[in-house]
């Protein structure tokens, strides 16, 4: 049985980095934290795990892929540290700017990367899936709708316009529409509508474990690959 993968969690603090620390054990193939790395750091050690500020992350232990859940401020740092250390990056750190993606893409160059709106396996699929079925129904109309809790800003989601992406690839014309209620996780259907049919492709998210289980399942399949730009969906 292989050592398991050392990965730095970077974003250590906030939903996401807590949760893939909490399912870091349950990982197939097998993850190991070696560090988390946080804005500001309370306490030095957080459930076996030590933590780093983003100050220090020039003495953060050795680790084969980072994860970042992040903030754009602190999004130069891990990829400067990725670059240097010829480590992979798996990001879903929002709101980067123009000259961060050029960053990113020119890092390709040199390290396996992945950065995703959404690390769900099953968005994944779905992506994938609607681009085969705007390929396959040419002219018919495609509209876009997703849901998700009340406290959710953005509208529509990031998920949402990766889906239209994938439906503009393959000739359609997507529209949207987004409902904020309660505390729904997050549910997205297409519908593709013709002549007297419609076809529906719905994905719904039952809890957020979904995405550091999927962040997990990237980082352990990305670890070791040629350097480039990789979607989740490659990596199935």
């Amino acid at each position: 049985m292989s050592d398991p993968l050392p990965i730095l969690v970077h974003g250590a603090s906030g939903r996401m980095g807590q949760t893939l620390l909490r399912l870091c054990g349950e990982a197939d193939p097998p993850c190991r934290a070696v560090a988390g790395v946080r804005r500001e750091v309370r306490q030095r050690v957080v459930g076996g795990v030590p933590q780093f500020s983003s100050r220090e992350l020039q003495g953060t232990p050795a680790f084969d892929v980072a994860i970042d859940f992040s903030l754009p401020v602190a999004f130069d740092g891990v990829l400067a540290l990725c670059l240097e250390r010829g480590a992979a990056l798996v990001s879903g750190t929002t709101g980067l700017s123009d000259e961060q993606r050029h960053a990113l893409a020119a890092a390709a160059r040199r390290i396996p990367v992945l950065w995703a709106s959404n690390f769900s396996l099953g968005v994944a699929v779905l992506e994938e899936l609607v681009e085969r079925a705007g390929a396959a129904l040419p002219g018919w109309d495609c509209d876009i709708v997703e849901m998700h809790h009340s406290r959710k800003v953005d509208a529509p989601s990031g998920t949402a316009l990766s889906l239209g992406e994938a439906a503009t690839r393959a000739g359609a014309e997507p529209r949207y529409a987004s409902l904020r209620a309660g505390d729904i996780v997050g549910e997205h259907a297409v519908q593709f509508t013709g002549a007297g049919e419609r076809v529906e492709l719905v994905h719904r998210a039952g809890n957020r474990d979904i995405f550091a289980r999927g962040a997990l399942h990237a980082a352990a399949r990305l670890a070791g690959r040629e350097p480039g730009h990789y979607r989740l969906r490659d990596l199935l």
